[in-house]
């Protein structure tokens, strides 16, 4: 069975023939290719063939697939079994090891996604400020959730509109949408809605537009902005938790957030989400307190165990250097070769995560990234794809390098890309 066969056959069950819509290859074309397995930094196809893997199942995959600790210490588990609905040591293991590693969690609470994650720490921080407005920033992604699919209002400091069906205005205009990295409109928002917004969200390294990177003082001036107005900071730290540094991105830029939520790579790709902040915010959590919040795998004893092994190996082999290494050589020569071939490519980078995008820089909000040519991104894919390099199947996302990447991988992609730029 090939990936052909297979989509034609999943359209007659599947929704769209998948799971989630950037599968289904709409923004680049083609069929979707269909995995059959995974092994370090690579996958098998359905037909057998081997691609050199930069998604990476989005992020959590810090460490390759299939990286024998971590699927050791998840079969262990489920040998005793996959699910109690009740308490177990280890989930009071991981909550110790993200309270140690980011200092601004009092208290935590597990989840089972990024999404379930981020609908409750808005949950709570509007119960803790009593408001019910929300700012978030356009491009940045938290889930699907429906107050945030949301898009920018008709002005600039107007309440939000769907931009998705199914979510009702009056649940719409609980958000205001900005642009990121434009802090002035953060402050005309709070003067506009004095006494209103409950909270700030924000990924500190955007990775939902692809990866763009916050101006200096950009976040420390929302920092300032939420404590004057009395408003919660929420970082999204679903794509950057861990993937950064031991911590998350607030323990390298030095920003303390009220509230975190965090996922991927602390389910060691299995699905895992959490959120957490100052006690005397979550304790406003049920049973403590009237914020509920429940989940039946929450905590779920198989993820979490993957989850505390992929942090055990992260404090002992410390790949943040290395990863920091040969994601520059990758980029270095991904550069040499948009500018041998004349190619207009600009390149954002954060740690191990970085987006090639199609047109001019520099790329720092929603509005620059909508400017690239998302055609010629597309083309670009699929031939990449023909030389066995699988990229984030969209432009608007961020690409991963794991630990399990090698110089031989990483001097392919550069040929492929060589290749792939020539008379795009």
């Amino acid at each position: 069975m090939n990936s052909r066969r297979l989509f034609a056959r999943a359209q007659k069950s599947l929704v769209g023939g998948v799971n989630s819509p950037v599968r289904a290859f709409k923004a680049v074309g083609g069929t979707p290719v269909f995995v059959r397995s995974g092994s370090g930094p690579h996958f098998t196809s359905a037909e057998g063939r081997r691609y050199i893997d930069y998604c990476g199942s989005w992020g959590p995959l810090i460490f390759g697939h299939a990286r024998r600790e971590i699927a050791k210490a998840a079969a262990d588990a489920l040998r005793s079994g996959s699910t109690f609905g009740a308490a177990t040591e280890r989930e009071v293991q991981l909550a110790e090891e993200l309270k140690a590693a980011l200092p601004s969690l009092g208290l935590v609470r597990l989840t089972s996604s990024g999404t379930e994650a981020v609908m409750s720490a808005l949950r709570v921080a509007r119960a803790f400020t009593k408001r019910d407005l929300v700012i978030k920033f356009a491009g940045c992604y938290h889930g699907h959730t429906d107050s945030l699919l949301v898009a920018a209002g008709s002005g600039a400091l107007t309440l939000g509109a769907p931009d998705s069906a199914g979510v009702p205005e009056a649940w719409a205009k609980t958000t205001i949408t900005l642009p990121y990295n434009d802090l002035s409109a953060v402050d005309k928002a709070f003067r506009k809605y004095r006494g209103k917004i409950a909270a700030v969200i924000v990924e500190p390294f955007v990775g939902n537009m692809g990866v763009v990177l916050p101006h200096d003082g950009f976040l420390e001036g929302l920092r300032a902005l939420t404590k004057r107005n009395k408003a919660l900071l929420i970082f999204d730290e679903v794509i950057t938790g861990f993937r950064l540094c031991y911590g998350g991105a607030q323990t390298i830029l030095g920003v303390t957030p009220d509230l975190t939520t965090m996922g991927k790579i602390i389910g060691g790709g299995l699905p895992m989400g959490a959120y957490g902040g100052r006690k005397e915010i979550m304790s406003l959590v049920a049973p403590l307190g009237p914020v509920y919040q429940a989940g039946t795998l929450s905590g779920n004893p198989v993820a979490v165990a993957a989850g505390l092994e992929t942090l055990r190996l992260l404090q002992k082999e410390n790949p943040y250097s290395r990863l920091g290494q040969i994601t520059d050589y990758l980029l270095r020569g991904l550069s040499e070769a948009a500018e041998d071939a004349r190619a207009r490519v600009q390149i954002n980078s954060a740690g191990s995560m970085f987006t090639l995008f199609f047109g001019k820089g520099p790329i720092c909000d929603l509005a620059a990234a909508r400017k690239c040519d998302t055609k010629k991104y597309g083309r670009f894919f699929q031939r990449m794809l023909k030389q066995g390099v699988y990229f984030p199947p969209a432009q608007f996302e961020a690409a991963f390098v794991s630990f399990a990447h090698d110089k031989k991988d990483l001097d392919h992609t550069i040929r492929a890309a060589r290749r792939a730029l020539r008379g795009l």
